[in-house]
């Protein structure tokens, strides 16, 4: 992470036209790192995908408002 975050700091320095890409992406928190760090693409394996618009906290978000929607659309057949 301090290599891209070096890199990063280089290419805005300089201005330079390039991007940086952080390869072989294993779990979620090297994900972060890198994009937080200043990565502009990452390399990960397709397992990644789901974890990364998963949330705890957005899942039962959603599971709330779909049960306050369906008690919203029985009260409306009333």
């Amino acid at each position: 992470m301090k290599l891209i975050a070096e890199l990063r700091e280089v290419l805005d320095i300089y201005d330079l036209d390039a991007e940086i890409i952080a390869a072989s992406i294993r779990h979620i928190g090297h994900f972060e790192g890198a994009a937080l760090a200043g990565a502009h693409i990452g390399t990960i394996p397709g397992t990644l995908f789901p974890k990364l618009w998963s949330h705890a906290l957005t899942d039962n978000g959603i599971d709330g408002f779909m049960a306050d929607w369906e008690t919203y659309k029985q009260g409306q057949n009333k």
